[in-house]
């Protein structure tokens, strides 16, 4: 076809955008559901902790992939029919299943926020990526963290924890003289070993795998007492994997297990770490930000001498879902594991490339503007606020653990810690089997009653329940609740039967 022809010149495509049509139908709708949003939040403790999910509701998420649109109103209206009414309900003061934390509204709107700005945070020149550094200088501040040390917002704990392992292992495998990224795990001259106490998080096993070390690399370590790991076997365990040819290559520590909050004693495992030549890492996600916690910071003393930290700002800062973070005292290392820049991401002298990207610090070259919503949230209430939050759970677990030693029927399974708190209903008289029976009864009724949510766990081979108080919505008069509520449907059990 010629350059001159018309048919060329005169062409039109059919161009569409996802804008609205009518900005101001758009505009009202978007201040009713904010509306909705505050009063949501506002009156949470009036609503069940959670509810069943009737079959129609179900059947409202089965519906065949929508071919043609729908008005966003009737979209919202079935969003306030089948979807807030029936949350997880971590964000209800009552809720004690889990660690998660139970967000904030300011958090919410930060979040809504980076939505519409719609930064990529694999880097660049920009104010998303400036806030997200700062975001990561203060947390670097809140664990004592140098300011040279580096560090990256991830999806969560368990992703934070992969992050520090990888650094931990192709450090270590550089210190024997091999390159991991070139060459991979055929060039380890001796088989890794990881360290960790035997109450770890599952997540760890998982990073093992994935970093191709495999589980059996993971030396799980006898614990003390109070659950804490047991220094003197950990060092007797890295004495053995020397003299049976393994390369010991980093000690995980838990600020803060699972289970009971347990926190290992980070001060001998670093001098440990640093006598034998290992990495140290803490899994900092349920106790990391106990440093900022002025009653309690002293919990977890030691912690500024990792090499590497994972926290979970969407626990105790109640950041929402979702936001981890790992720092690396080494921003060298830290680099060497991850950095690899195509021509494409090359920096310039100036434009929108003109800044180190920060995909270099992780595994995404594509993540969202998790940052927002941390630095809106510490902004509005300052980290001083947050650090008393963090006490006022961890008296809230002790004014439970008395509670409990004050019931003749209910008996407490571990020492309470810091803010977990593990029991169970024992009248006397029943057997293991039979109290796991009742005790887990009386966790899914509260769940089904809409009251309160707990969890169930194993400690010391006694099966127990467990409430993990990690909400700044709760109040002493929840805890009140839950033992004489406990203590009712425990005593309902036993007089009318378990399926009654």
């Amino acid at each position: 076809m010629s350059p001159n022809s018309k048919t060329d010149q005169n062409s039109t495509i059919t161009e569409e955008t996802l804008d609205p049509e009518n900005w101001e139908t758009v505009r009202d709708l978007a201040h009713e559901i904010i509306d909705d949003s505050l009063s949501y939040t506002r009156d949470v403790r009036e609503r069940p902790v959670w509810q069943q999910m009737p079959k129609d509701t179900q059947a409202a998420f089965e519906t065949p992939l929508p071919k043609s649109p729908t008005s966003l109103k009737k979209i919202y209206k079935s969003i306030t029919k089948n979807v807030l009414p029936f949350p997880m309900g971590n964000i209800h003061p009552r809720f004690w299943m889990w660690y998660m934390g139970s967000s904030n509204f300011t958090g919410a709107l930060g979040d809504f926020l980076a939505a519409i700005i719609g930064s990529n945070l694999g880097g660049g020149n920009h104010s998303a990526a400036h806030i997200d550094n700062q975001v990561i200088n203060w947390f670097k501040e809140m664990i004592g963290f140098p300011p040279e040390a580096s560090g990256s917002l991830v999806s969560g704990g368990s992703m934070a924890n992969l992050l520090g392992l990888t650094v931990a292992r192709n450090t270590m495998a550089s210190v024997a003289g091999v390159d991991l990224r070139e060459h991979g795990l055929a060039a380890l001259k001796k088989p890794m070993r990881y360290y960790t106490s035997d109450q770890v998080h599952s997540c760890h096993q998982l990073a093992l795998e994935t970093l191709g070390l495999g589980n059996s690399s993971l030396r799980r370590i006898s614990t003390n007492d109070d659950l804490t790991i047991d220094i003197e076997a950990l060092n007797k365990a890295i004495q053995e994997d020397r003299e049976a040819g393994f390369q010991p290559a980093c000690v995980i520590a838990t600020a803060g297990t699972v289970n009971t909050g347990a926190i290992d004693d980070l001060q001998k495992i670093s001098a440990l770490c640093h006598a034998e030549g290992l990495w140290f890492h803490v899994d900092g996600c349920i106790g990391a930000l106990i440093a900022i916690a002025p009653n309690n910071k002293d919990r977890v003393a030691g912690i500024e001498k990792a090499d590497s930290i994972a926290m979970d700002p969407h626990k105790w800062l109640h950041t929402p879902f979702e936001v981890g973070c790992v720092l690396i005292k080494s921003e060298q290392k830290h680099l060497k594991t991850f950095s690899l820049t195509p021509e494409y991401l090359e920096m310039t002298k100036r434009g929108i490339a003109a800044a180190r990207w920060l995909h270099d610090f992780g595994l995404q070259t594509s993540r969202g503007f998790r940052a927002l919503k941390v630095w809106m949230s510490l902004q509005e209430h300052g980290v001083e606020k947050f650090g008393r939050l963090i006490d006022q759970n961890i008296a809230q677990g002790q004014y439970l653990n008395d509670l409990i030693k004050q019931e003749t029927d209910l008996e407490l399974i571990a020492p309470t810690n810091i803010n977990i708190v593990c029991y169970r209903y024992n009248p006397g008289g029943l057997n293991h089997d039979k109290l796991k029976e009742i005790n887990i009864e009386i966790m899914l009724r509260l769940q089904e009653e809409g009251s309160a949510a707990l969890s169930d766990t194993t400690v010391h081979g006694a099966h127990c329940l467990r409430v993990a108080i990690t909400n700044h919505r709760t109040r002493q008069s929840d805890l009140d609740f839950l033992v004489d509520e406990t203590l009712r449907i425990g005593t309902e059990i036993l007089d009318k039967g378990l399926n009654k």
